[in-house]
């Protein structure tokens, strides 16, 4: 086990089992001097006092404009008329469990152009009732949550505190979880989908002496023990850059898909995921828009100077000197690049689901003309799409041999797939029983035509 790992859990332990029940007079008087010097460490403020004491900053606010409806336009996205309130917490471990607390919220929301937030700190556990009520106060019903894996961790985490503390959690409309999204649409290009990856990947933010994830914890509990503030004050400002970089990633997401640009200028990936979304959400017009705007970008492949970060053979740029294993085996790839073939392939499904089959049928034939390993697969393609949708066995037939030449060209060069030898072989002897039956029935009414 790792020594980070091993720290981790130690410091998730010691927070989970620190309090006692019922703090002291002495114990509560503790507690206020020490949320009276971390408001004073991070400029915020203590509302109210002993028991009721939660620890509140309000940084200053941005200017941050999203449109609204355009927005609403984009697949998942939640409607142009309701709040959005953005939310991040830090937490004393990873789980969702009753032992796993979250002693800083992080939450953020539009007024007009601007952006406001509040982040609500926990200067003792006993105290947790109290901040429990201030985060419900800063939900209103009618608002959607905007969150970064927040259906997965945040939000089920602060649903067992509330249960704990007896209480509804906050009503509210909708949920948008932008992990999801940026998964479908961005990884492709990034090495992980870590929302400070996304910062710097999408955003173009760079955060400098950012407290790691797993020191949080070890951080709050030096702060509960011995009264250190110094290291929480850089886990106010992470949290704060957090909730931030979530109304950022909304207007950047508004500005390459739903602003003025035309889809023709946005990068084929980011097309191709887009699409999916729209599948998704059975959208699938404007799904094929954004396939036919990802096609019609003609990339020069044979280009030295190409910085295309789709390609396949472009690998990942991590910066700093080349490690053994890099030196050994090559830099990593990037996560499932949208090669042209891979978008042509999506856009041939999406034709076929609405129902225009020649046009799907016609995709399929320009993917199996190249020399690439789709292409017996896409002979395949076009042999189903004659056969059962277009009612022409013979060009279905004729099909099935292209995908069969092909075959036998790459077994020629030492390429066997045993699998498809074995089902194209079925399918060729299937196809040729129906034509012969065609021919068969075919020949008696020939024949009675001349007599």
């Amino acid at each position: 086990m790792s020594s980070v790992t091993l720290e981790r859990r130690l410091a998730n332990y010691r927070a989970a089992v620190r309090l006692d029940p019922v703090p002291t007079v002495a114990a509560q008087r503790q507690t206020m001097a020490g949320a009276l010097r971390l408001a004073e460490a991070i400029g915020g403020e203590v509302v109210g006092e002993a028991l009721e004491a939660v620890v509140r900053c309000e940084p200053m606010t941005v200017v941050l404009p999203v449109d609204r409806e355009a927005l609403a336009r984009l697949p998942g996205q939640p409607p142009a008329d309701v709040p959005l309130v953005c939310l991040d917490t830090e937490t004393t471990g990873l789980a969702t469990a009753a032992g796993t607390m979250a002693f800083l919220v992080g939450l953020g929301w539009w007024e007009g152009d601007r952006f406001r937030q509040s982040q609500l700190i926990l200067p003792d556990q006993p105290n947790e009732p109290a901040m429990l009520a201030m985060i419900e106060a800063h939900i209103p019903p009618s608002a959607w949550l905007v969150t970064y894996n927040g259906r997965g961790f945040d939000w089920p985490l602060l649903v067992t505190r509330y249960r704990m503390a007896r209480r509804p959690a906050p009503a509210h409309t909708g949920h948008l979880d932008l992990l999801p999204f940026v998964r479908r649409v961005f990884r492709h290009r990034m090495v992980d989908a870590r929302l400070r990856t996304v910062e710097t990947e999408l955003l173009g933010v760079e955060r400098h002496e950012d407290v790691e994830g797993w020191q949080i914890p070890g951080r709050y509990l030096d702060f509960l023990r011995a009264g250190v503030v110094e290291p929480l004050v850089e886990v106010v400002r992470h949290n704060r850059e957090d909730v931030r970089s979530l109304a950022r990633l909304l207007a950047d997401v508004v500005a390459r898909f739903a602003g003025p640009t035309p889809l023709a200028e946005a990068d084929p990936g980011d097309l191709a995921g887009l699409a999916r979304a729209y599948a998704r959400e059975g959208r699938l017009d404007a799904a094929l828009a954004c396939l036919d705007a990802a096609t019609s970008r003609r990339r020069d492949r044979a280009s030295a100077d190409d910085d295309d970060w789709w390609l396949p053979q472009r690998p990942v740029d991590y910066g700093g000197r080349p490690t053994r294993l890099a030196a050994a085996f090559g830099p990593p790839r990037v996560d499932s690049p949208w090669t042209e073939d891979r978008v042509l392939v999506e856009r041939a499904r999406l034709l076929r689901r609405l129902g225009r089959f020649a046009d799907a049928a016609a995709v399929w034939e320009a993917i199996g003309a190249g020399a690439g390993p789709l292409s017996p697969h896409a002979w395949i393609e076009v042999a189903k799409l004659r056969e059962h949708r277009l009612r022409d066995l013979p060009g279905a037939f004729a099909a099935a041999e292209r995908a069969w030449r092909v075959v036998e060209r790459r077994r020629q060069v030492g390429r066997f797939d045993p699998a498809l030898d074995e089902a194209l072989a079925g399918r060729l002897a299937r196809l040729g029983r129906r034509l012969e039956a065609r021919r068969a029935a075919e020949r008696p009414a020939a024949a009675g035509g001349f007599r």
